[in-house]
């Protein structure tokens, strides 16, 4: 580890902190109906789109309205790309690589994958998909998939805000609004920054280049720069490119790697600044991102720590020094390793260096990050609901400690919430582990490893941990474009971010109908360093009992393989 590392991590901790308020405050006043600067240009757009799709932005939804409201819009969305998959050789338009059908299961894997904020890709964008499909397909969608996460959890926050509602907001009104005076406008100037860092923008047909030996290449461009600002911006991670951010033309310069790693985290920091807000106190806001913050600087000290550490048995050979296989040399090991632990904090899954190649104990932060529900900050929206259940969990253990009922900023939490929250955090560790389970055991799915061994398990664990999270990064050592993983990755997709959602709504939907209760001698103090650690120890613990055994057979048996000098034979 390096002075120069750290200070870019430490960089990167300040500017997301000072984000936060101002992002934090734009967002509270947006989601209020309050007047923002864009409103004069943005409020006439907003209610002629009221107007079309017949709207009332006055009627507020019940919780159930609100969550079936939002799974009939990602239907429509799932058949619109899916279709446009199936039909992309014989649409006419903006096809100039004359990209072929999608076969039916990368089709259904990859509309799942879209739709559920995950960007799982079983293919390479550049040599797969035409450029009709990359814009009105994927990154329409990356817009919508992020704006429903956010909005989820505005629902979710509103739940902790009000006192004795029916209502948690109108699903059409809030989606509305997050995609245009939020997402949109950001992401307009961040593309243009990303286009003057050079990256492409362009509608014309991939460039046709001479190579110094005298041989042909065709070098592949696009509509590039809109869909990376809204892939990070968003937390969706799909890659125009298959190489993703390690790709020049997705990643161009050391400032656009930093930047795309500070639009990762921004949204979904301030959105712990907009709890506080909401529920009248900033205070517990920033006490939420400290728990966030403390798991984050763990992850990112043990993996660059291990990555800079480099391999035991190159190192007894001579070959002494850090880990650069498969990092780009364009960003290092501290950039490459801050950038692995961000994208699986958040559930964004780009990822500008290979997991696959990382050291057994860097490969598994990534991996742990996904595992406990990315609440490190999260997918834009996710994280944040995620976090809540945690801590709903911590307050449920808080009060059986003291033996008081478990209150958290006014609301009483009682066994209705514990039991949702525990069925939501449960249902990602059934995904992770039942497919991990038959994957490892069925010979066609075995057949797909790159590696032998537990750098094999950890592959197949890594896929089905990253689908299930909604994250999209991957191994990069399985095969994944088979009948087998496209189906049951698009299942674990489907449920992990749906089955989540529902109980996390009726949480909304209970605690808004609660009355407030003031705070008393007795109420547990919920702002300060006590509650911090008591939200990180349920969420070490609880992800420490689930996926220990797990761990123990993939990338902790590989490490201290390593260590003895016990190599695997490659497939």
């Amino acid at each position: 580890m390096t002075v120069i590392g750290w200070i870019q991590i430490i960089l990167y901790c300040a500017i997301i902190a000072a984000i936060v308020p101002l992002l934090g405050a734009y967002m509270t006043r947006v989601f209020n109906g309050e007047r923002t600067f864009l409103s004069p240009v943005l409020r006439p757009v907003e209610t002629a789109l009221y107007a079309a799709g017949g709207v009332n932005e006055k009627r507020e939804q019940h919780w159930l309205t609100y969550t079936v409201a939002m799974l009939f819009f990602h239907v429509g969305g799932f058949v619109i790309l899916y279709a446009l998959m199936r039909l992309q050789a014989v649409i006419p338009y903006f096809n100039p690589a004359d990209q072929s059908t999608v076969a039916p299961d990368l089709s259904l894997n990859t509309a799942v994958s879209f739709i559920t904020n995950t960007n799982w890709q079983n293919y390479g964008g550049e040599s797969t998909l035409s450029y009709l499909v990359q814009m009105l397909g994927l990154t329409h969608q990356n817009f919508l998939s992020a704006a429903t996460g956010i909005v989820l959890a505005l629902a979710l926050i509103r739940g902790f805000a009000r006192a004795s509602a029916k209502t948690v907001g109108n699903f059409w009104v809030d989606i509305t609004r997050c995609t245009l005076y939020i997402l949109l406008p950001i992401c307009i100037v961040y593309a243009l920054f990303l286009v003057w860092q050079g990256m492409p923008q362009t509608l014309g047909p991939y460039v046709e280049a001479t190579t110094l030996e005298g041989a042909k290449q065709t070098i592949a461009v696009g509509p590039v720069a809109s869909q990376i600002a809204i892939k990070m911006l968003g937390t969706n991670g799909g890659g125009f490119f298959n190489a993703n951010a390690a790709h020049p033309f997705e990643n161009p310069t050391a400032l656009s790697n930093f930047v795309q790693m500070l639009s990762i985290f921004a949204i979904g920091a301030a959105l712990t600044n907009v709890f506080g807000r909401m529920v009248g106190n900033q205070r517990q806001g920033w006490a939420i991102l400290a728990v966030m913050g403390v798991l984050f600087i763990a992850g990112v000290f043990v993996c660059y720590w291990a990555e800079a550490r480099g391999n035991d048995i190159l190192n007894a050979m001579g070959l002494t020094g850090g880990n650069m296989e498969g990092k780009e040399v364009r960003f290092g090991i501290a950039a490459s390793s801050l950038f692995a632990v961000i994208t699986t904090a958040a559930s964004c899954g780009a990822v500008n260096a290979m997991h696959d190649s990382f050291t057994a104990l860097g490969g598994m932060i990534p991996l742990i990050n996904i595992q406990l529900g990315e609440i490190i900050v999260g997918g834009v929206g996710a994280g944040m609901y995620g976090m809540l259940l945690f801590v709903i969990l911590a307050i449920f253990v808080a009060g059986l400690m003291v033996g008081r009922t478990p209150e958290y900023v006014g609301k009483k939490i009682e066994a209705k919430e514990v039991k949702m929250a525990m069925l939501a955090i449960l249902i990602l560790p059934l995904m992770y582990l039942g497919w991990t389970a038959v994957a490892v055991v069925y010979a066609p799915a075995v057949a797909s490893m790159a590696n032998p061994g537990p750098h094999g398990f950890t592959e197949v664990l890594y896929a089905y941990t990253s689908q299930t999270g909604n994250n999209g990064s991957a191994f990069a050592g399985l095969t994944g474009n088979t009948l087998f993983y496209n189906v049951t990755g698009a299942l674990a997709m489907f449920i992990g971010r749906f089955w989540m959602i529902i109980p996390a709504m009726a949480i909304a939907g209970s605690l808004a109908a609660k009355k407030s209760v003031p705070p008393s001698a007795g109420t547990f103090p919920t702002t300060g360093g006590l509650f911090v650690g008591l939200v990180v120890g349920v969420i070490v613990i609880v992800g420490g009992l689930t996926f220990f055994p797990a761990l123990a057979l993939g990338p902790l048996v590989e490490h201290f393989a390593m260590v003895a000098g016990t190599t695997f034979a490659s497939n």
